[in-house]
């Protein structure tokens, strides 16, 4: 692979304690994220807190206006609109119903037909979710982020030492937690969409770490003379120019998504953009200062 950056000689660890502490308010940001998530007080997606949506297409325009002021005048309250105008298509979500769901979805394409004539709208879809769903569908996302970060451990710890895999499972959780964290402070929707994205991003960020640890391991085994953080420094900088590419490759790809991808896949685009920054950052900044704290900073005997 083509070196952007040759013989770089950056002292990463030099600044281990100041990144170690940015991860600590990241990770205590999305932990209160995960709290509001548990409670259902943060910004649901009907997957999530249960309700209904219902995607409709208009084959002549029709302005987010006068489908808000047709649904109000028909008694329905507490929705949001999300228009797709490069595809002519509004999606009306109403979350939290306790009511019928079937009805409620009826009764929006009743109103919707009424005001703009049937012949005008063709109905995409329509997703119910009851709030007891909901919930159940939140409690298994939760299960199953904690469920990849102990793979993660085993994984990891198995295929190089326990220390390593505490390390990658700090970084991968740090990623997570941080890139919920940020959706829940800007207000973004949650939902099954952008745990999905987590998972990816997990993922990633496991890949990642991986490399700079394969060339600890490696750089154990030939400069065990030197002190520890200096072989952690060097192994970082070895793999800089790899790391620079292989993350600008994915960022750029995540952004062709959100740039030309719609309106759905907008905040997924998003969710991985910032997860391959932040997981960028926990592969030199969280993961490797890790390792090096539990082996006590001490040079590693060369078995």
């Amino acid at each position: 692979m083509r070196e952007i950056v040759k013989n770089t000689k950056i002292d990463f660890m030099g600044v281990r304690y100041y990144a170690l502490s940015f991860t600590a308010i990241l990770m205590l940001i999305g932990l209160l994220a995960v709290v509001q998530v548990a409670r259902g007080t943060a910004n649901l997606g009907i997957d999530f807190a249960g309700g209904t949506a219902v995607q409709i297409k208009f084959k002549t325009p029709v302005s987010l206006h006068a489908v808000r002021t047709t649904l109000e005048e028909g008694g329905i309250s507490g929705f949001e609109l999300q228009e797709l105008p490069t595809e002519g298509k509004v999606l009306i979500s109403v979350k939290k119903s306790k009511g019928a769901l079937g009805d409620l979805s009826k009764k929006i394409i009743s109103l919707l037909s009424q005001k703009f004539s049937e012949g005008n709208m063709v109905v995409d879809s329509t997703t119910e979710i009851g709030p007891k769903v909901g919930s159940k569908l939140r409690e298994d996302a939760m299960w199953a982020v904690i469920a990849s970060m102990i793979g993660i451990l085993i994984y990891v710890a198995f295929r190089f030492q326990v220390r390593f895999g505490v390390g990658a499972t700090v970084a991968t959780l740090h990623d997570v937690l941080a890139v919920l964290g940020i959706f829940y402070l800007i207000g973004k929707e949650i939902n099954l969409l952008l745990i999905s994205a987590l998972l990816m991003i997990a993922g990633y960020s496991l890949t990642d770490t991986v490399v700079v640890f394969d060339r600890i391991r490696e750089d154990m085994k030939t400069k065990f003379k030197k002190p520890a953080f200096e072989i952690v420094n060097d192994s970082i900088n070895e793999v800089l120019s790899r790391t620079i590419i292989t993350s600008l490759t994915v960022f750029l790809t995540a952004a062709a998504i959100f740039a030309f991808g719609g309106e759905v896949l907008h905040d997924f685009a998003l969710a991985i953009m910032i997860g391959i920054i932040i997981g960028t950052y926990s592969s030199i900044f969280v993961a490797s200062p890790i390792v090096l704290m539990l082996g006590k900073d001490k040079p590693v005997s060369k078995k």
